[in-house]
């Protein structure tokens, strides 16, 4: 089968950092499932994987893990799907990934994809959306409101990084499940844009300081103070302004690797800080792994619905080596706006 992978971590500038290779096809065994995959989403996670996780000698590693696809054929122990079915997740990170024509992942992990999406929006939506569930409602502990029938609170959500792949579902969630109000952070035009369009309350701008922006909100009348804080990215650079701006016995949850954080920081207001990692399930083999499964058919309903709209920003086209050393270096850059997506193999 063709496959994108890498053999050695090298700079995405270097030829060599993502290859076009053959590989043998792998076997559904237990409760996997054989996927062809038809279309995947780029994550963060993609190259910080490939920056840091060398293969062994000799072998290939293979990246990815948002995908879209059709279940060729199950293991002997699975029972959720069946041969034809059109599916979606975010797989295992300790696994080989979706930059493949065919690949095993686990039932207990995998969605019905929506119908009403192409194969590419879908695929931008699987990682991002576990992400953000879990950060707003195993963490952050928001309550849980039905779709289209919505109760506001006083809670107020910041979320740093809201225009990002994770941002750009979480401020759907919040306002589709919550009654909680959003104040999002982006600084360029389209960025901004972007995240009003999601249906952000307020927009910040995170190159100028955060605490006298939300102060003047909340001054104005237009809010109350800040409950829970969503920490996408640089949770180092603003950790100050979130034990400045939320009120006793708020929520932190980050997504990011700050090399350190005074913690003790937060002890006054008597605030709590939670750590998401999608993948935790799945690389523990937790008794609840089936859960993700729930929540991607939970979200594909409310896509199909009219709740939920794909966060994809940018289709570059077939997965081959040369789109994916793109894709990776427009992440890396930092100014991907929602997510990039790649279909069909050439």
């Amino acid at each position: 089968m063709k496959a994108v992978g890498y053999r050695e971590s090298l700079p995405i500038e270097n030829p060599d950092a993502l290859q076009n290779v053959e590989m043998e096809r792998p076997v559904a065994k237990g409760r996997d499932l054989l996927v062809r995959v038809k279309a995947i989403g780029m994550n963060p996670v993609d190259f910080k994987v490939r920056q840091r996780a060398e293969p062994e000698p000799g072998q290939i590693k293979v990246l990815g893990w948002d995908a879209v696809g059709e279940v060729v054929a199950t293991g002997e122990g699975a029972s959720l799907f069946k041969e034809g079915d059109t599916v979606f997740y975010a797989g295992d990170v300790t696994r080989q990934g979706s930059n493949a024509e065919y690949q095993v992942v686990d039932e207990r992990l995998v969605g019905r994809k929506p119908a009403s999406l192409s194969d590419a929006d879908a695929a931008a939506l699987p990682l991002t959306t576990i992400t953000a569930w879990e950060m707003l409602f195993d963490h952050l502990q928001l309550e849980r409101q039905l779709a289209g029938s919505i109760t506001p609170s006083d809670d107020v959500v910041l979320v740093i990084g809201a225009a990002g792949g994770v941002g750009s579902i979480l401020v759907q969630l919040i306002k589709q499940l919550t009654g909680a109000k959003v104040l999002a952070t982006a600084s360029r035009p389209e960025s901004k844009a972007w995240v009003e369009s999601l249906g952000a309350d307020f927009v910040l701008n995170h190159r100028e300081p955060l605490q006298p922006q939300i102060e003047t909100l909340v001054s104005a009348g237009k809010i109350g103070s800040v409950t829970h804080v969503a920490s996408l990215n640089a949770t180092d650079q603003y950790f100050d302004d979130y034990v400045a701006v939320l009120r006793p016995f708020g929520k932190i949850a980050m997504i990011d690797d700050p090399a350190s954080l005074d913690v003790m920081k937060i002890k006054p207001k008597s605030l709590s800080l939670h750590i998401e990692f999608m993948f935790a399930r799945s690389m523990h083999q937790a008794d609840d792994m089936q859960v993700q499964h729930d929540l991607l058919n939970e979200v594909s309903r409310l896509v199909d619905q009219g709740f939920i709209r794909t966060t994809a920003g940018k289709h570059l086209g077939a997965i081959n080596a040369e789109n994916l050393r793109a894709a990776h270096a427009e992440l890396e850059s930092g100014t991907a706006v929602g997510k990039i997506v790649l279909e069909g193999f050439a």
